[in-house]
């Protein structure tokens, strides 16, 4: 008996559990994107993956709708990583562990990859329905999606035919997706100009940064949650203004589209500093409690026992760091005029991690608007210019383009009225801040007509991360509804 058993509808749940079971981390989708091409194989139909592990699969129309248009359904393979502190997993090997709270799927102490493992699972379903009417399918599966959307920049659009696409990737039932906001994904690297530890630096303590909400760089990113690479920097800052201390190993953030909530670096530096840089340490947590003691109520600064590494940053390397960290723009950056509560442009500094040369800073600005986009990219430009030392900045993965609202869509008007006969009420039609791949297929496939159906899903790309399983049983419904009537009539 699996956790899902009791819950429908199964015919979705199960294909759910099955995808928590396999590791599909962004980079790490190789396993999944076989097991998706089996599962279509097995079922007689066209299937591939290509050589970053993107999935295109074909589905003959069926039940007096095999001549229509053909229909592009698109979801994307890859989940975002996050555990709490001392939970024991290998996100490469090992499975997420569901369980079921209430009306609520969540995972035992990580993120759930319900985004975007729903949505696929009502694609795969979709894909063994023998008895459904529905055109011609024309599935798109991505890799690397939560990771600068690598997977559709590199995706052969040339293969599709449809001119109609419903994406699964929208995170409430209420709501009908019609356009959003594009992004780009940008690398700092900050050469460390490593040195031997100091030989009067006779100790070594790693700094951490703990308790930490995180959450999605887009939907929570209004919340002024704290961004635990900023206040490590700050820390950082702090330490090396109490006493000569030097910096090694800076790690931290899960992923660059997911609010970072923790963070460490390792100090050295010698025994008779350790009072003061403990004391400058201290003094910043109690600031920094005061200053997010609403959206950050656990919020602390950890002094802990390290080895001592092999050699450190450069003094000069790690303040360089420490301060370029701290003035990259992060959190709202303006918001929007045009549709009043919206997030116009924001950017989200996402992770840093050690490199052979020093470390990388990876960071995802979202906007409404291209040209706010590539402004604050050359603000981040100019601020490298400035820190000097060798430190570069360059884009990484696809400049997303944004998702126009079409409020002529025909696809759309189909949806709303789905939604109207099957539950009862008018669906809102909505633009989000959010990024999705969207924008991308809309400028490669001209006239392409596209939405995005979603389920209601809370805390994504964080450990709190759940899916209502009775919203599951609300959107299939409605998923096979809209799929039965795209029809000759409803495709112009």
């Amino acid at each position: 008996m699996t956790v899902l058993d009791s819950l429908e509808p199964q015919v979705v749940l199960r294909l759910f559990e099955q995808l928590a079971n396999i590791p599909r981390g962004s980079t790490n989708e190789a396993r999944v994107a076989a097991w998706v091409v089996d599962y279509a194989r097995e079922r007689g139909l066209e299937a591939s993956a290509d050589g970053v592990n993107n999935v295109f699969v074909r589905k003959p129309g069926q039940h007096g709708l095999e001549q229509a248009g053909a229909l592009i359904l698109h979801g994307h393979l890859d989940m975002v990583c996050e555990k709490e502190e001392g939970v024991d997993i290998d996100f490469a090997t090992d499975p997420i562990r569901l369980r079921v709270v209430g009306d609520e799927i969540t995972a035992e102490g990580t993120s759930l990859g319900a985004d975007n493992g729903i949505g696929v699972s009502y694609i795969l379903a979709l894909l063994d329905d023998r008895e459904l009417p529905h055109p011609p399918l024309e599935v798109v599966l991505t890799a690397m999606e939560e990771w600068g959307k690598k997977g559709s920049a590199q995706f052969d659009t040339s293969r599709l035919t449809g001119k109609r696409m419903i994406d699964f990737n929208w995170i409430t039932d209420r709501e009908i997706l019609a356009g959003c906001s594009g992004d780009i994904t940008f690398t700092v690297d900050v050469p460390g100009e490593f040195e031997p530890v100091p030989a009067e630096h006779g100790i070594a303590r790693l700094l951490t940064v703990r308790g930490l909400m995180g959450g999605h760089c887009e939907f929570d990113i209004q919340l002024e949650r704290a961004n635990a690479l900023q206040v490590l920097a700050r820390a950082m800052i702090a330490a090396a203004g109490a006493a000569d201390v030097r910096f090694a190993q800076p790690h931290g953030g899960a992923q660059n589209n997911a609010i970072p909530a923790d963070a460490q670096v390792v100090l050295t530096l010698a025994a008779e500093d350790e009072k003061a840089v403990v004391e400058a340490v201290g003094d910043l947590q109690r600031t920094l409690q005061a200053e997010y003691a609403t959206a950050e109520p656990k919020l602390r600064l950890e002094l802990g026992e390290a080895p001592a590494p092999e050699q450190t940053f450069s003094a000069g390397a790690g303040l360089r760091l420490a301060r370029l960290t701290s003035l990259i723009p992060n959190g709202v950056i303006s918001w929007s005029l045009t549709v009043p509560g919206i997030v116009e442009t924001s950017n989200n500094v996402g992770t840093i991690r050690g490199t052979d040369e020093g470390v990388r800073i990876m960071s995802t600005i979202t906007s409404a608007v291209t040209s706010r986009k590539h402004e604050v990219l050359d603000r981040v430009r100019s601020l490298a210019a400035l820190a000097g030392g060798g430190v570069r900045v360059e884009t990484y993965g696809l400049d997303a383009p944004e998702f126009p609202y079409r409020p002529d869509s025909p696809l759309l008007a189909t949806a709303r009225a789905a939604y109207r006969d099957l539950v009862g009420e008018e669906a809102e039609v909505h633009v989000s801040q959010c990024s999705l791949e969207l924008g991308m297929f809309s400028r490669a496939v001209s006239g392409l007509d596209t939405i995005s159906i979603g389920t209601d899903l809370r805390d994504l790309h964080s450990v709190n991360e759940a899916v209502k399983h009775t919203s599951v049983a609300k959107v299939w419904p409605l998923v096979r509804e809209v799929v039965s009537r795209l029809g000759e009539e409803n495709q112009r």
